[in-house]
């Protein structure tokens, strides 16, 4: 009953673009050719590479310039249609492991800060990496979030590689 309430008036108090994202999120097709195409054609890339993919540098949704800023927000579309499931699942099992590798740290880090700043490395990476690959593929909004250590990009893969190195550093010392 709250949520209907306040629904509308947040509903109206939205910009159009806003309003748009939110409609084009729950149903692509409602502006195929505008703010459904990144999320149509990531989908359309994803599903093309089947199993093991079309190879690396041979994508054609990549290559024809389909899929829309295919080097940073929708490299995990990339990855799907040139490597497949396979590729893909390969992807997600090392971020995986990277994630609880810093776990692992932050819970035997000596120092208290030095394990939360472990912790909020781990926080940081998981946002993206469940971010970016669940826009892909149409589980969250299209919102432009990088994914570590794979997006194109200077200051985010820097701040990446900055932040192992403190993860690094603090796993040293302890």
């Amino acid at each position: 009953l709250a949520a209907g309430t306040i629904a509308l008036p947040l509903w109206k108090s939205l910009a159009d673009y806003q309003r748009n994202r939110l409609l084009v999120f729950l149903d692509p097709s409602v502006d195929p050719r505008g703010a459904g195409w990144h999320l149509l054609q990531s989908k359309v890339a994803i599903g093309s590479g089947g199993l093991t993919g079309k190879g690396f540098t041979l994508g054609s949704q990549k290559r024809l310039d389909f899929l829309p800023e295919q080097h940073t927000d929708f490299i995990f579309s990339v990855v799907g249609e040139e490597l497949g499931f396979l590729g893909t699942s390969l992807a997600i099992l090392v971020f995986a492991f990277v994630l609880l590798r810093l776990v692992w740290l932050a819970g035997r880090a000596a120092d208290p800060f030095a394990g939360l700043v472990i912790f909020g490395i781990f926080g940081a990476w998981i946002t993206h990496i469940f971010v970016n690959i669940g826009m892909t593929v149409g589980l969250v909004p299209i919102t432009g979030i990088p994914l570590p250590f794979v997006s194109y990009g200077g200051s985010f893969l820097l701040m990446s590689w900055v932040a192992l190195a403190t993860a690094v550093r603090v796993a040293q010392e302890s």
